[in-house]
């Protein structure tokens, strides 16, 4: 009975970690909570590849992403922006094209694999989505940047230096990088230790309770 209780202790908080990476992957994406391009979502997509089951590993992410940017349309709205102009919402697709692009690629990785390994392919993860929606906003160019130049020298402007009054690309690169190797480690860290406890708890002898002795049969009453 005791080891039924542990291991269903167990099993709640493996199936809850997901729900949790997924609100802390919406909440790192408040405005002014963390850098430009620091998001947990880059790690998070990849890792739902790797570790989360069945459908869940689409439609959890995906959900989550979906949710969070509706609030975070409706909150650029009150502040003026444009946010349901054409090239905006086919640029948005594009953001969510290079998510699946990310647990597509976490699919590639099973959940044995080692450590270093996976947070190889976080790091890969989040080159490949800035590739992707940085040649997405040079290629449709929503916000009308000049210096995007419909040639090779546009490209490399938009995925080096970018448009003027902002940061410099790269440095979205940067947190790009830093964050989806960051929270790579961690969600993958988290669901290793996890599952590393499960499995020893299941290989612990079961704990039978001790037998207690016979007790001794009373001695014959004295006969009067």
């Amino acid at each position: 009975m005791l080891r039924l209780v542990k291991g269903t202790s167990n099993n709640r908080l493996s199936g809850a970690l997901p729900y949790l990476f997924m609100l802390v992957a919406a909440l790192s994406r408040w405005p002014g909570l963390f850098p430009p391009n620091f998001s947990a979502l880059y790690g998070l997509a990849f890792c739902a590849g790797v570790f989360f089951p069945g459908r869940m590993k689409w439609w959890l992410p995906f959900g989550t992403l979906v949710l969070s940017d509706i609030c975070l349309d409706f909150y650029y709205l009150h502040r003026g922006y444009a946010v349901f102009d054409l090239p905006l919402l086919r640029y948005q697709l594009i953001n969510y094209l290079a998510f699946g692009a990310l647990i597509l690629l976490g699919r590639r990785f099973k959940r044995t694999s080692p450590f270093l390994g996976l947070l190889g392919g976080g790091l890969i993860g989040a080159v490949l989505f800035y590739l992707i929606t940085n040649t997405a906003s040079w290629l449709f160019n929503p916000f009308g940047n000049p210096e995007y130049t419909q040639d090779l020298r546009g490209w490399l402007t938009a995925l080096t230096r970018g448009t003027a009054g902002w940061p410099q690309t790269w440095e979205f690169f940067r947190n790009t990088l830093l964050s989806g190797g960051l929270f790579t480690g961690l969600f993958a860290g988290a669901m290793k230790l996890t599952e590393a406890a499960e499995s020893a708890k299941e290989k612990q002898p079961e704990q039978e309770p001790a037998e207690e002795p016979e007790s001794e049969p009373a001695p014959d009453e004295a006969k009067a």
